[in-house]
């Protein structure tokens, strides 16, 4: 492969829904171009992509795979990315490090939940996007009714660059409305005879080359003057129009394809080398500091580290872009996120899983190497004279969770080293070690991405793990003032152990003045602040401690260790051992003796105290609740609201987005734990999701009262 200049260089993700023949159409790219030389394909299990043992198991695509062709002098770097969006994080990845989009559609099932989902993630990075509606060769396939389909979500920015003549079965001819000629396959040819459009098609083809050619003009006030000057433009005009208006998201260029049959490919790479983005007219990418860095090669080098895998027999690969400079084989570097020095001994053009070693690669361009010492996804490596850190890939947040553990508790270390290496494979995978659940749990996109996971654990390392229902994080508070005194009295020989304290409690609220006035009965409680305390908690919310005591009933020195023993109760609250919150405890009284007195029985007085004043103090219990918006076909509706309702969520709001309804609700954690499973079954895999922490909530009384019953059958089980 020769060494390709910034300006030849074009990058291109390859999304879309599962089960559109994105990999199909992988092999058919490469093998058209003469980059491999056999196709292989899915159900043989010898693709160059989809290559890992967990991909062939169970069919369909886990990671997103790079690779590299030449064509008409340009190269493309091309990502196949995962269809389901339980592996959402494979197209993000691309989309970040790729300039423009090219959707599969599948010919049969059309404007889906995967092409929905495509176009917002695409939306989302303002990425150009072009689309090929696939398998035209498939029975009860109506292109017109998915083109119009299109429109209505998108508008008329939906243009079609070509139809097909006969879709179905006996599908065998294009009508490219660009050229305006007919593509003609026979057997298994991929070249195809070029001929006139029949006249049947005549009209059909015309409307559309007229809507093609005037969106290409509407990208430049010289071709729209001349466009209406001479009602035609030539076709390098329409290719440069076409070019100027992608960039800007100005219009969703549609093209045909049978990619199992070769139908449609090479006509889709040559459309692809003409109008789709150069690196050089691509936004800049700005570093961690703000700065934009241009894809310039008379820079200094930076490269970015977007993706790691791990290969038996290769061990780590690390798959990066050339963000400036050039890089050469054999360069010394510096790790600007670990300050450690690296040889990059070989680089690779990738090619799934295969790689063509190249000598250098140009600013925009996208490579791979192996055996590097210190380099995780996400780090970026700089050569002298380079500055550079990048950080621009946010991944979506999880929606699905559970608890992991090893069959074999001795294999835990084992389990977790595993576990953080899959997370360098995929980055949207989360791995909690939960102090305050005693749990394991990994977070994911969907019960499939979890699923996916257990497999490779267990098949590709052979360690047994099992899932559990992950606990639910409730926190425990008060609702009104509370008081109490605990005194700790021990002898037991020589000294012994003397600390009593005298203590109220209240609910803390941002803002709220402390009462000069305390209230209980006939008595009444005088605030002489000595000192107060703030706590903000790890686990939210605060504990704010005053020190109101005067006379010296109790020594300054031992205030620290009434607040130790009140933090050890707020680590494991009353009422079901959670985290307490959001309390403001008044130390306003005690005694010590002169010999027994410690910081432990102070401690342990404050503690008992504290305790005793919470069971006072109309104690709740809180649970976590979620912000969930959920993008739902409107026909579904009726049936995703009756499930909510199931889930005592609180409907926020909705609107229509594009074809779809918009839902905005709060749902409770404990609620969501199969939510993924179930929108997925009643929407057709057509409605997803997105799930954010919002706030703690008082739980229902029939909730709180069976958590409290669980939780003392709990402690009885342990004693």
């Amino acid at each position: 492969m020769k060494n390709y200049q910034t300006n030849e260089i074009k990058n291109i993700a390859i999304i879309g829904g599962a089960g559109t023949g994105k990999t199909t159409l992988t092999e058919s790219m490469l093998f058209e171009a003469g980059a491999t030389k056999r196709r292989g394909s899915v159900g043989a299990k010898n693709t160059v992509s989809d290559f890992y043992p967990v991909e062939q198991e169970y069919g369909y695509s886990v990671y997103a795979t790079p690779f590299s062709l030449e064509w008409n002098g340009k190269k493309l770097n091309m990502i196949d990315c995962p269809g389901s969006d339980d592996f959402v994080g494979g197209a993000v990845t691309s989309l970040n490090v790729t300039d423009a989009a090219l959707i599969l559609v599948h010919g049969q099932s059309g404007f889906d939940g995967g092409v929905m989902n495509a176009f917002r993630n695409t939306e989302n990075y303002n990425k150009p996007t072009m689309l090929a509606i696939n398998q035209l060769d498939r029975e009860n396939v109506d292109f017109d009714a998915i083109l119009e389909r299109m429109r209505e979500s998108q508008g008329n920015k939906v243009v079609a660059v070509q139809f097909p003549a006969n879709p179905g079965e006996g599908f065998n001819q294009i009508i490219d409305v660009l050229l305006m000629k007919s593509l003609t396959y026979k057997g298994d040819s991929d070249e195809p005879t070029i001929g006139d459009i029949p006249a049947a098609l005549q009209d059909k083809a015309e409307e559309l080359h007229a809507a093609l050619v005037e969106a290409a003009a509407e990208s430049d006030e010289a071709l729209m003057e001349k466009y209406f000057e001479e009602g035609d433009l030539t076709p390098e005009e329409v290719h440069n129009g076409l070019r100027k208006t992608l960039l800007t998201r100005g219009i969703f260029p549609v093209f045909c394809l049978s990619a199992d049959k070769m139908m449609g490919v090479r006509r889709l790479l040559d459309i692809l080398t003409d109008i789709a983005p150069c690196i050089s007219e691509v936004p800049v990418i700005k570093n961690d500091e703000g700065q934009e860095v241009p894809f310039n090669e008379t820079a200094p080098c930076s490269i970015f580290f977007f993706k790691t895998t791990f290969e038996q027999h290769i061990g780590e690969v690390n798959y990066f872009k050339v963000m400036s400079g050039i890089m050469h084989e054999g360069e010394d570097m510096v790790n600007a996120n670990r300050g450690s020095k690296e040889r990059v001994a070989l680089i690779f053009s990738p090619v799934g899983s295969n790689r063509v070693q190249v000598s250098e690669l140009h600013a925009g361009d996208i490579g791979a190497t192996v055996k590097l010492k210190d380099v995780k996804t996400g780090n970026t490596l700089n050569s002298k004279g380079a500055d550079n850190k990048f950080n621009f890939i946010v991944y979506p947040d999880p929606k699905y969770r559970r608890a992991i553990k090893p069959v074999n508790e001795a294999d835990m270390e084992k389990m977790m080293g595993i576990l953080q290496r899959i997370r360098e494979e995929d980055p949207t995978y989360i791995i909690e070690q939960s102090r305050e659940l005693k749990q394991t749990i990994l977070h994911g996109q969907g019960e499939f991405h979890l699923r996916t996971l257990k497999w490779t654990v267990e098949n590709i390392d052979k360690l047994a793990v099992e899932f559990n229902e992950p606990k639910i994080p409730y926190r425990e508070t008060i609702t009104k003032v509370a008081r109490a005194d605990y005194r700790h009295k021990k002898q037991s020989g020589g000294s012994g152990q003397f600390g009593e304290v005298h203590l109220i409690i209240e609910p803390y609220e941002e803002g709220k003045p402390l009462p000069e006035v305390f209230k209980f009965g006939n008595q009444e409680f005088k605030m002489a602040v000595k000192g107060t305390d703030e706590f903000p908690l790890e686990w939210g919310g605060k504990l704010v401690f005053v020190n109101s005591i005067v006379g010296g009933a109790i020594d300054a020195r031992f205030i620290p260790a009434i607040q130790k023993g009140i933090m050890s109760r707020m680590e494991q609250g009353p009422l079901t051992g959670s985290y307490a919150r959001d309390i403001r405890v008044i130390v306003y009284d005690g005694k010590m003796h002169p010999v027994d007195s410690n910081e432990i029985s102070f401690m342990l007085a404050g503690r008992n105290a504290f305790s005793l004043a919470f069971k006072d103090a109309g104690p709740k219990v809180l649970e976590p609740i979620y912000d969930v918006e959920i993008l739902v076909p409107g026909e579904n509706m009726g049936d995703v609201m009756s499930d909510l309702n199931g889930r005592r969520a609180i409907i926020m709001g909705m609107h229509s987005d594009k074809g779809m309804q918009k839902l905005q609700a709060k749902v409770p954690l404990k609620e969501m734990s199969d939510y993924s499973t179930t929108l997925s079954s009643i929407s057709g895999g057509r409605a997803s999701f997105t799930m954010k922490f919002a706030s703690y909530e008082l739980v229902p009384t029939d909730i709180q009262a069976q958590l409290l019953k669980d939780y003392e059958a709990q402690q009885q089980d342990k004693d």
